[in-house]
């Protein structure tokens, strides 16, 4: 792994002592996403677009990865900016985060309603705690989506429980994340993802230092 600069996450539930909020409208695919940033203690680092899911979004656009017409969930999405831009492209998405996201969530998929409608069905939004409510859940999805959601270990062994119930039916999986050594995230992607999944990295960024990883289940576990 690469990146061995040490960055600054925060991970405080009092990251913004004062609300404001920021909006801004990203362009990927033809399709323009507007995303409201609501900064407030309550929020935290759900609160902010991470340049984890602008790289995501843009390895869509880039290698025309195929979603009209895929069944979708995105987890731990923050301003769902990944998972929107998925259903304005014409998949089934469900947008995934804990309960305190979830207005966010809302108010930024409402604000990204097409003038004629979602081209699919209109993105669903739904709290989930991973380790915990991943098997109210089906596993049938096409993709599970992921933007910086490796940064806490004592989370990992939840997320991986969770991404392998997602994945059973034989979904990819996409994550894309800071590597944050201090934080131990090159660990999920070499050694606890591998336990259940093939793993491959399938773009890096050197100068941001974040890495966009692909994952499909092993069978012989």
């Amino acid at each position: 792994m690469n990146g061995d600069q040490v960055e600054v996450f925060p991970v405080d539930d009092d990251l913004f002592e004062e609300t404001f909020c920021v909006n801004y409208v990203y362009k990927f695919c033809g399709e323009e996403v507007k995303i409201n940033q609501a900064f407030s203690a309550n929020l935290g680092v759900a609160a902010p677009v991470w340049e984890s899911a602008l790289q995501l979004c843009h390895f869509f656009e880039d290698n025309k990865v195929p979603l009209k017409g895929k069944k979708v969930i995105e987890l731990g999405a923050g301003t769902g900016i990944v998972g929107i831009l998925a259903a304005r492209l014409g998949a089934d998405v469900t947008i995934t985060d804990l309960p305190l996201a979830i207005p966010q969530l809302q108010s930024n998929v409402s604000a990204n309603t097409p003038p004629g409608g979602w081209r699919s069905a209109v993105p669903t939004v739904v709290p989930l705690s991973w380790g915990q409510d991943q098997k109210n859940f089906p596993s049938d999805w096409d993709l599970v989506l992921g933007a910086d959601i490796v940064y806490l270990p004592d989370t990992f062994p939840l997320l991986l429980e969770t991404v392998t119930h997602l994945c059973k039916d034989g979904a990819v999986a996409y994550l894309s994340s800071k590597m944050r050594r201090e934080h131990k995230t090159p660990r999920f992607f070499d050694d606890d993802l591998p336990q259940m999944f093939h793993v491959e990295l399938v773009q890096h960024d050197a100068q941001q230092n974040i890495s966009i990883y692909q994952a499909t289940m092993r069978r012989d576990v």
